[in-house]
């Protein structure tokens, strides 16, 4: 997580005391017409958390959400 000094004056209320941008993946799986799982979906996005008065962090924004184009996750073994 890489903290961010609050730089903006419209923010100076809710994020008086900055930001933490945090990556991450997830992985939303795509099921066939059977009802079973093929495989995964594997997305990689930044979320913003704004660090607020009381100490707390709070979700602001998740950006860049972006589709990974390897498929690295399957849930049936297709080599048979």
């Amino acid at each position: 997580m890489a903290f961010t000094e609050n730089s903006k004056a419209k923010h100076q209320k809710d994020a008086m005391y900055g930001w933490y941008k945090y990556e991450s993946r997830f992985a939303l799986p795509v099921f066939g017409s059977d009802g079973e799982i093929e495989r995964y979906n594997v997305f990689h996005a930044a979320m913003l958390f704004r660090h607020a008065q009381d100490g707390k962090k709070y979700l602001y924004d998740i950006m860049n959400i972006k589709k990974e184009t390897s498929n690295l996750f399957q849930s049936k073994d297709h080599t048979q």
